[in-house]
């Protein structure tokens, strides 16, 4: 039978001083040399509202801060059955990302890096960001909302448990924040992109957007993709689609078109261009666009066949 260990409060106490001073030792987390010469020393965002937290509700109070600085107004209270699962006594991160979708604003994870945390927070987007303030073998996983940072004194400012623009070291943040692998995300309306992200990266949750809520929601973000990333075929592609779904056909034709220019080889671009110049009359230009999707092996092929067959 496996033994539990168990833990007396003096116990956990020298646990926990140990974990500090352990943490007190660990190295600066370092920066990329681009973005060490592109970010300020300092960057603080501020009117991002505070909400202490109460037992086991970090994840909570940290998305309403977040959603809050987004635009939405949510309480505490009002957030805690849609992520705090009595169970694991707090909340876990699909259901994080989740309910950000829920309150019609995006989701975007981050790599994880401190580039990625530091350039957020520069663009003026807040942070949360999941730590584990305890051991590997005694977690205390807690969430927090970073807002500022100092380069000089490699410091962090956090909203964070019952404390708002709390100062913490970036070493002894980074130890605590590298056993959840790093674990970020932003919030933020459709139509505002996070600083760091690729677009495949915000593609995805655009994409996750999307589905939970409707496509007239997500326009704002797709159009924003392709301003940021015109060179991304999967960004047009999207687009199409969505003005394709909200009754604009001659917008969707041109992004259609724009996706098949930058990525000749997407099949699914060439057949939903040649079903929308179907739908518009334009036979002769149907057929070469289903004949460009028919000649592209994959999962798309037999339905361009199908379709051509029709023409």
């Amino acid at each position: 039978m496996m033994t539990l260990i168990s833990f007396t409060k003096a116990r956990l106490a020298g646990l926990l001083v140990l974990l500090w001073l352990l943490s007190g030792c660990a190295s600066q987390p370092e920066l990329s040399a681009d973005t060490a010469s592109a970010l300020p020393q300092q960057s603080y965002i501020s009117g991002v509202p505070f909400h202490s937290q109460r037992d086991f509700q970090c994840g909570p109070a940290s998305l309403s801060m977040a959603l809050g600085a987004s635009g939405v107004d949510v309480d505490v209270d009002e957030l805690i059955p849609q992520v705090f699962l009595p169970g694991r006594e707090g909340s876990v991160q699909p259901e994080m990302l989740a309910t950000v979708r829920r309150h019609h604003r995006i989701s975007y994870p981050l790599n994880g890096s401190f580039d990625a945390l530091l350039s957020e927070v520069n663009a003026g987007n807040p942070v949360v960001v999941l730590q584990n303030l305890g051991l590997s073998i005694l977690p205390m996983w807690h969430y927090a909302v970073v807002i500022g940072y100092d380069r000089a004194r490699q410091q962090l400012i956090l909203h964070s448990g019952e404390q708002s623009r709390q100062v913490m070291e970036m070493s002894r943040f980074d130890a605590t924040w590298a056993r959840s692998q790093r674990w970020a995300m932003v919030v933020l309306p459709p139509g505002e992109l996070p600083a760091t992200l690729t677009d495949t990266e915000a593609i995805d949750s655009i994409s996750a957007f999307e589905s939970a809520n409707d496509v007239e929601q997500a326009l704002p973000a797709w159009q924003a993709v392709v301003e940021r990333w015109p060179e991304s075929a999967l960004g047009w592609f999207a687009l199409g689609n969505a003005k394709h779904a909200n009754g604009d056909t001659q917008a969707a034709l041109l992004a259609f078109k724009q996706a098949t220019e930058q990525d000749p080889k997407l099949a699914a671009a060439w057949l939903n261009l040649g079903l929308t110049q179907q739908g518009l009359g334009q036979t002769g230009e149907a057929k070469q666009s289903l004949r460009k999707a028919a000649a592209l092996p994959g999962q798309w092929q037999a339905q361009a066949q199908e379709a051509l067959a029709t023409l």
